[in-house]
């Protein structure tokens, strides 16, 4: 899901990075010639339709991505089959999104944000209709690739629409009201399915937020205002394939991007199969209570807003620091037959991996010198499929070794990411030896 996603882990595809013209500057006072005047801004024409419409679209694709996490028991117990198998009901939708994200954020350059939105919440919703009446695992596996592939459009386009039609000095506002989209969506899409599926059974919780997702999708092809200030481009896939080999050679984007997997890696494992712990022995609790302990991601939106303040504090690799140690030790408490320390373990899980991955990807942005949209992409690549390969093997691990299992995965990944943090540690320090012994030697910042 991701889960709740923060502003920093949302991509910037496409978003103008040009220098304002001589005299106008984000926010001043609008002049015929300030390129800004004619974007939207709060109070003025069309900006709440906006809001409200990328708010409608944060909730259907975050609704739909992970509509199936909480109802893997049920899913299991229907088709009679393992939860590692059930878990690709997940897996299948996350990887198709991480697979599609660049070819679609290439395809929005050409034929417009809002029409690629509007495609991509189309067919999802439409899919989510027929998703229900799925007659065995693999037709659910697939339609729900599917889903995936679809919904990669919403992210890869929502920012680059906020980017050109909104004034700079109300992108943050705005951006933030697109998260609160995404996490509410995550949120509220595994607590449907959980009550409704405790009623009426797992197709018919499916249907409820199928039908949630049709009704986000009309509102925002209703709501969101035409673009004015999009400007079609050319796909050169030989220029795209240029600059994203150039960000998978630079050896910190691509410690970033492992960083995010693994923390997502972590949370994929641990959402995936936390239903089976709470519905089995010792705590057989029921569908609807399972689905509604998705609220504690509430805390996750707390912990990115966090990360801010810790980095300041800490420093980027100390926030990294803080956000393993506080991941790992939600995973050992959660290890505890008391129900009390599990769930405490799971708010420290979800603490964690929001602060890592809030400083993780915003990273990537602050380290690409150029095409920063595509080394978002690329983050949200490596991101999502550190979640279908966490959902899997979660799930895997579970079912041969039970919740022991899939917590050893869960510190597997964390010591991974660790390692990764103290090698880039050391790096840096004999960087800034090696200065302060030769002042000579590099030029360029020590980079996080």
């Amino acid at each position: 899901m991701p889960p709740a996603d923060t502003g920093a882990s949302t991509l910037h595809v496409g978003a103008s990075t040009a220098p304002y013209p001589a005299g106008s500057r984000p926010g001043g006072p609008s002049s015929p010639t300030d390129p800004d005047a004619t974007k939207l801004r709060p109070g003025g024409p069309g900006y709440r339709r906006m809001s409200s419409a990328l708010f409608a679209a944060g909730v259907a694709t975050f609704a739909l991505l992970y509509s199936t996490q909480a109802l893997l028991p049920a899913i299991s117990a229907g088709f009679g089959v393992t939860p590692d198998a059930a878990s690709w009901t997940v897996s299948a939708a996350t990887a198709g999104l991480a697979l599609a994200v660049l070819p679609l954020s290439a395809l929005s350059e050409r034929f417009g944000r809002r029409a690629m939105m509007t495609a991509s919440l189309t067919v999802a919703a439409v899919v989510s209709l027929v998703v229900p009446f799925a007659p065995d695992l693999g037709t659910l596996i697939a339609l729900r690739t599917v889903q995936g592939v679809a919904l990669a459009g919403v992210p890869a386009s929502a920012m680059a629409y906020l980017a050109e039609e909104v004034r700079p000095k109300a992108l943050v506002g705005a951006i933030g009201l697109f998260v609160a989209g995404n996490s509410i969506g995550g949120m509220s899409g595994r607590i449907v399915t959980g009550w409704v599926a405790q009623a009426w059974g797992w197709r018919a919780g499916l249907a409820a937020v199928g039908l949630l997702a049709v009704l986000c999708a009309v509102a925002f092809r209703l709501l969101l205002p035409k673009a004015q200030h999009f400007r079609a481009g050319s796909i050169s896939p030989r220029v795209l394939a240029r600059t994203v080999g150039g960000h998978l050679a630079d050896p910190l984007l691509r410690r970033l991007y492992a960083i995010g997997a693994l923390f997502m890696t972590v949370f994929g494992a641990v959402y995936t199969v936390i239903g089976y712990r709470l519905m089995g022995e010792p705590f057989g609790l029921p569908q609807g209570i399972v689905g509604s302990i998705f609220l504690v991601y509430l805390v996750g939106t707390v912990s990115s807003a966090a990360a801010g303040g810790l980095v300041a504090r800490l420093g980027r690799r100390g926030a990294l620091y803080a956000a393993v140690a506080t991941t790992a030790a939600g995973l050992l408490l959660s290890l505890s037959s008391s129900l009390t320390a599990v769930l405490l373990g799971l708010v420290l899980i979800t603490a964690g991996f929001f602060a890592g991955h809030a400083v993780a990807s915003s990273s990537v942005s602050r380290a690409a010198k150029t095409g920063r949209a595509q080394a978002s992409a690329l983050y949200q690549t490596a991101y999502y499929l550190g979640s279908s390969v966490g959902g899997a093997l979660g799930a895997l691990a579970f079912h041969s070794a039970g919740w022991e299992g899939t917590v050893g995965l869960g510190l597997a990944a964390v010591v991974g990411a660790a390692g990764i943090t103290l090698y880039a540690t050391r790096k840096a320090l004999a960087e800034r030896r090696a200065r302060a012994a030769h002042p000579a030697y590099g030029s360029a910042a020590v980079r996080p």
